[in-house]
């Protein structure tokens, strides 16, 4: 009788940064491009056919599914809830991720805290402070509810037992590279450990449909620590943003299943806390009551959300030939740089000689090429010392050529100046499709820089 053969047994690489598997060694991974992070990690035998498991319930027709119990529930926080589509559905599992000290964790206990006064029992787990370092942050915040309950621990294993005891409403683990399970080898973090943690969790959330909130660590180009897979796993992916000099916090959500990703929330971090800004206009503009030689304000858009930002810039006295310094704030320098030469030759603004500095107010950062024309009258203002009239507002694209480019989002973004009180807009020809303009708001259509000089009052008409 021949003798039952063994299930052949081949060699398994995987890219130790972002878990990517492949079953022969290649010096670059196929996923993050990483090099020289694949190692081997011994031997897997072949997978055998699936055999069919009996069915415990029969699938049914979709109009027939109860959709009361995926209904969003609010977290109080009205800036996190637009972001996340209305609230936190129930079995779903939140990634938050931001570089250390923008506000993670306070952003969260605020929110345990407001969910935890609705009624609703929430199980804050903390891997990286102590619990007296946590209870220190709620008392400076006002988070302090009876019914937010507080774990310090490392084990996953430990994790699913609080769960299991305290039956919560809403699970939030502080953060997912600090939780490390048994079963696994390697050190908490590592791709072997986040990827059997996060699953664990996510397992955990869908069967008690317990809303969960994961706080996640970032790599120093700003990426996701930890396997790729982990965001194809979980259902919402949010990126907190912000400069550690300013006040200001961005939330924008990468991937979101239950809402839209286009949706920003805009909080101010003070020492109190940190706080929802329904309106955060006014951190970009200085609010001076007269108008200033070398400033100008534009809207830009920060996903669907309209904000207005002012430009402020200095253009200095003539220096020795090829000495002139350009320095911006807020702004890209190659972009800046490409506006100062179309300034320079296509109004005759002499500036190769004259140090020329282009910043922001409130420290916000303007990629968006809507600002060019607004970066050209501030430079030109600053340039000939003529100040731009009061409640004007600039916006669009500078092409090399002179003329200015159609950007988009221009009627809500006119609808946002109208509303603040902006009686003058300077436009790209033909952004007003209906042409009609906001009421009180007086539209300038322009097909060039020069154009929109003459309508800023910088040049003879």
């Amino acid at each position: 009788m021949p003798a039952k053969s063994s299930p052949k047994v081949r060699p398994s690489y995987r890219c130790a940064e972002c878990g990517w598997t492949t079953a022969k060694w290649v010096g670059r991974c196929g996923e993050c491009q990483a090099w020289g992070t694949v190692e081997e990690t011994g031997t897997t035998a072949v997978v055998r056919t699936t055999v069919p498991a009996q069915v415990r319930e029969p699938a049914r027709p979709i109009s027939e599914v109860d959709v009361e119990a995926a209904r969003a529930a609010p977290t109080g926080v009205d800036e996190f809830d637009r972001v996340l589509g209305g609230g936190l559905v129930p079995g779903a599992v939140v990634l938050m991720a931001g570089e250390p000290g923008v506000g993670k964790s306070t952003l969260l206990l605020d929110a345990a805290s407001r969910v935890a006064a609705s009624g609703r029992t929430v199980l804050y787990v903390t891997g990286e402070e102590s619990a007296a370092q946590v209870r220190l942050r709620a008392e400076r915040i006002g988070a302090l509810r009876p019914r937010l309950l507080l774990a310090a621990e490392t084990d996953l294993a430990t994790v699913l037992g609080h769960v299991e005891h305290s039956a919560p409403d809403l699970l939030i683990v502080d953060s997912v590279q600090t939780i490390a399970s048994g079963e696994v080898e390697g050190a908490a973090g590592g791709v072997s450990q986040v990827r059997e943690v996060a699953g664990a969790l996510i397992g955990v959330a869908k069967r008690r449909a317990l809303a969960t909130l994961l706080v996640g660590h970032v790599t120093k180009d700003g990426s996701i620590a930890g396997p790729r897979t982990l965001e194809h796993l979980v259902d919402v992916v949010c990126q907190f943003e912000g400069e550690r000099h300013s006040r200001l916090r961005l939330l924008r959500a990468v991937k979101n299943r239950y809402g839209p990703t286009d949706e920003v929330g805009c909080f101010d971090l003070g020492e109190d806390g940190i706080v929802g800004l329904p309106d955060p206009s006014g951190l970009f503009v200085s609010g001076t009551p007269e108008p200033v030689a070398g400033t100008c304000i534009t809207v830009t858009l920060e996903g669907r959300r309209p904000l207005l930002a002012e430009l402020q810039s200095l253009v200095a006295a003539d220096q020795t030939p090829g000495n002139a310094r350009r320095v911006t704030s807020g702004l890209e320098s190659s972009r800046m740089a490409m506006v100062l030469a179309v300034v320079q030759r296509r109004l005759g603004v002499a500036l190769a000689n004259r140090d020329t500095y282009v910043a922001t107010v409130g420290g916000v950062k303007l990629t968006e090429p809507s600002v060019d024309l607004a970066v050209a009258l501030a430079v030109t203002s600053a340039a000939k010392d003529r100040p731009i009239p009061a409640g004007t507002i600039a916006l669009g694209e500078v092409g090399l050529a002179g003329e200015v480019r159609r950007v988009t989002g221009v009627p809500r973004r006119l609808s946002e100046a109208a509303r603040l009180g902006f009686t003058s807009a300077i436009v790209p020809k033909g952004s007003l499709a209906d042409g009609k303009a906001p009421q009180g708001l007086r539209v300038h259509e322009v097909e060039t820089l020069l154009d929109a000089c003459v309508r800023a009052r910088l040049a003879s008409s």
